[in-house]
């Protein structure tokens, strides 16, 4: 049995400003799409030029801030926002969906094509390869801050996380950390090294994400506030399904 470090969830403070551990996981995470960004439009392999990369990344950050917490609000805690509105505004009290933030910078992507007057769907697939390792980043800040843990397990590397009694757990963001951050970066960066397609990339992200997400859940404890849904699945696995459908009607559409 394996007990989790009792990491401070502040890395470090500068004055009355206390930056999080959390925090910079996103920066790193924008910092290592941007990097793989680069690299492809260097290669020639992108459909954007640098300057509009960098207001394309913009406007995917303000995607994933505001779609991520909107999402939370609306797919995990409607009826509690509804009641506490101004409590929406509180980010830093945490709260924020991967789904919610796909939405976020799906419509984001939109707003660049149409402004840089790129195609919809030759930008996503640029975008899509680019956004797993920001996922890694985002598992191991959960990891650190020991939140979001798993079921009771009895398996060697089972861990006790603070707050979460004294039974040992799947440590379950680095599984999150490992299938939907690492396995998927390296099956897009493989699979768009290549002319594919319109549509093919976006629709492997869709795919990729929603089964890998859908099989972690099965380690993950599910919200305490929501617990097990229909046919005793969880809200992720949920919201997972509707990617799932949507990538196999962008692949076989793409295949046309």
């Amino acid at each position: 049995m394996l007990v989790h470090p009792d990491i401070d969830p502040v890395a470090f403070s500068i004055g009355p400003l206390a930056v999080r551990w959390y925090g910079l996981m996103y920066l790193a995470g924008f910092a290592a799409g941007w990097g793989l960004g680069v690299r492809r439009i260097d290669r020639g392999r992108a459909p954007i030029n640098r300057a509009q990369f960098d207001d394309l990344l913009f406007l995917a950050v303000l995607g994933v801030i505001l779609g991520g917490r909107l999402g939370y609000v609306l797919f995990y805690k409607s009826g509690h926002y509804a009641a506490h509105p101004l409590e929406i505004l509180a980010v830093w009290q945490g709260g924020m969906s991967f789904h919610g933030g796909l939405l976020g910078v799906m419509l984001a992507m939109v707003f660049a094509a149409r402004r840089h007057h790129v195609d919809y769907l030759r930008l996503m697939d640029f975008v899509a390869p680019l956004a797993p390792l920001g996922l890694a980043a985002g598992r191991l800040g959960n990891f650190i801050n020991g939140e979001l843990w798993g079921r009771v397990t009895d398996l060697p590397w089972g861990m006790v996380f603070r707050n979460a009694g004294d039974a040992p757990r799947h440590p379950s963001q680095l599984y999150q950390f490992a299938l939907e951050g690492l396995m998927l970066f390296a099956l897009l960066w493989w699979f768009s090294s290549k002319p594919r397609p319109r549509g093919q990339v976006s629709a492997l992200f869709l795919i990729g994400y929603g089964v890998l997400r859908f099989i972690a859940e099965f380690a993950r404890e599910p919200d305490a506030f929501l617990g097990y849904l229909a046919l005793g699945l969880t809200m992720g696995q949920w919201l997972c399904l509707p990617m799932i459908a949507g990538g196999i009607a962008l692949l076989a559409w793409s295949r046309r």
